[in-house]
């Protein structure tokens, strides 16, 4: 794995919505691993972490209201988001058996996907696709490619046609 905090989305100078991504990703895993609830996170991050030095790491400035809105809505969601992202998986790979960064990467970038529909679903593949190599070197980054573009083909069919009329793939 490699070090989030010092890494930016894929070497550009993370943009900060992408800092926001990035942020919402480790937020919803440290919900998932603590069983912290929702305002306690939001808060901490908010006060703590975007934008601030952390045991002599800086964290990237972010778009809050972004962050926010993706926290918020992946745990509003999760119960609509994880079935999606479950039937794009191998049967032998449950979601359940996801690693639980990788769950979150997952869930953030679904819920991007079906809600968050002013923003085209190539950028928002690719943006979830740097923060995977964010914090993961071998075969996670193509699961999430996989993953994000099967349920953008479902979700956003339009997007995802050429000018005959076939699916496109990224």
């Amino acid at each position: 794995m490699v070090d989030p905090v010092k890494s930016t989305t894929a070497g550009r100078s993370a943009n900060k919505r992408g800092a926001a991504r990035l942020a919402a990703v480790q937020a919803l895993y440290q919900m998932d691993i603590t069983s912290a609830g929702l305002s306690t996170i939001l808060d901490e991050y908010e006060t703590c972490r975007i934008g601030q030095e952390v045991d002599g790491e800086e964290y990237l400035d972010a778009d809050r209201g972004w962050f926010r809105g993706i926290v918020s809505g992946v745990v509003a969601d999760q119960k609509t988001l994880d079935p999606l992202i479950h039937k794009t998986l191998p049967d032998d790979w449950p979601l359940a058996r996801i690693h639980t960064l990788l769950r979150s990467v997952l869930r953030a970038g679904a819920f991007e996907l079906v809600k968050r529909t002013d923003v085209p679903g190539r950028v928002i593949i690719a943006e979830y696709l740097d923060v995977a190599k964010a914090f993961f070197e071998e075969d996670e980054p193509r699961l999430v490619n996989g993953v994000l573009d099967s349920i953008a083909k479902e979700v956003r069919p339009g997007e995802f046609e050429s000018k005959s009329g076939e699916k496109t793939t990224r």
